[in-house]
């Protein structure tokens, strides 16, 4: 099968593609074909090196992945060869042509849900549904801020907070990023760009202040994040690209919560919480996948460039074709 290899950290250039045997499942353990895999921000911390929890090189990157199951090994219990399945996590890598996992990475992959979209759950659906219900605890009839609504994280952050019962407001930066949370459920929608747009909430939550806010980009908002919340606002930190100075008497007058998260520190009992929130809400209906770019398996190097340097509506996943591309890899 054809993999992408990564044996020195660097820039989205160091990941090769190469032709390696097929994994064989050991007892326990589930081999998928893959159709597609998910390329989140994560992936290229990790590849760049900069990321606290480092890979052992060489490695195949992806987290995130979705299509058929091919093999199991002996005391598999809930996957059967030709089940369709997502993948979240995984032991050799999801930007390849099959991966092997355990039976407990794999799930299932409800009918009308397509393998690109499957291949968008893990990383940002897992991210949002821990920020909003496993560290800041939303309740039904909270206000909840989703910054950088446009993108994975976001997006899923919508739809689990709507389907919640929340009260969602989504920012983003462009017309096109405002049709697409607003579709995806968000009640209001507020432009990044415009100075003192968080000004905006106040009214928008009756004098109340926010909730719970979902920060995307600490180094830029969090200071100003904190001005808009409510008595026992939370603010939780899903992404960051730098430092920040707060001043502590925001927090202090609202008796605020800023809170970091990372799905790494999560536990097998809360991903199992997840994932069952996760398949429910697909087969209702209440949650969406929404793909921005469907890219092959040797364009993975401009996929990694493309999610950090680009404003990207929905996802970019890989799909399973390894076909060569002089933009991609060689």
């Amino acid at each position: 099968m054809k993999t992408i290899i990564v044996d020195r950290f660097g820039d989205p250039e160091v990941m090769r593609m190469e032709e390696v045997v097929d994994p064989v499942p050991a007892e326990g353990q589930v081999l998928v074909r893959l159709q597609a895999a998910g390329v989140n921000p994560v992936d290229c911390y990790i590849r760049s090196g900069l990321y606290a929890q480092k890979a052992q090189l060489p490695y195949t990157p992806g987290i995130d992945g979705a299509g058929v199951v091919e093999a199991v090994g002996s005391g598999v219990r809930h996957r059967k060869i030709g089940d369709r399945v997502y993948i979240a996590w995984s032991l050799t890598g999801t930007y390849a042509e099959k991966v092997l996992c355990t039976e407990a990475q794999t799930h299932p992959l409800p009918p009308g849900i397509s393998f690109a979209q499957g291949a968008a759950i893990g990383v940002p659906y897992g991210a949002a549904f821990r920020a909003l219900f496993q560290k800041a605890h939303a309740l039904p009839g909270e206000s909840v801020l989703v910054h950088g609504a446009s993108g994975g994280v976001g997006i899923a952050a919508i739809q689990l907070a709507k389907a919640a019962g929340m009260w969602v407001i989504a920012t983003v930066g462009s017309e096109q990023g405002r049709q697409l949370v607003l579709k995806a459920g968000a009640h209001a929608v507020l432009d990044h760009n415009q100075a003192g747009h968080l000004a905006q909430t106040a009214e928008l939550t009756c004098g109340a202040g926010l909730d719970v806010i979902l920060e995307m980009l600490a180094n830029v908002n969090l200071g100003k994040d904190l001005g808009a919340l409510a008595t026992g606002g939370r603010v939780v930190i899903v992404g960051s690209r730098g430092r920040v100075e707060i001043d502590p008497r925001d927090a202090m007058g609202r008796e605020a919560v800023i809170m970091g998260m990372t799905l790494f520190n999560a536990t097998a009992r809360e991903q199992a919480s997840m994932h069952a929130a996760f398949v429910a809400g697909l087969e209702n209906g209440s949650l969406c996948p929404v793909i921005s770019r469907e890219m092959p398996l040797a364009q993975a190097a401009r996929a990694h460039h493309e999610v950090m340097e680009t404003h990207t509506l929905g996802k970019i996943v890989l799909t399973a074709s390894a076909e060569d591309d002089p933009s991609g890899l060689s």
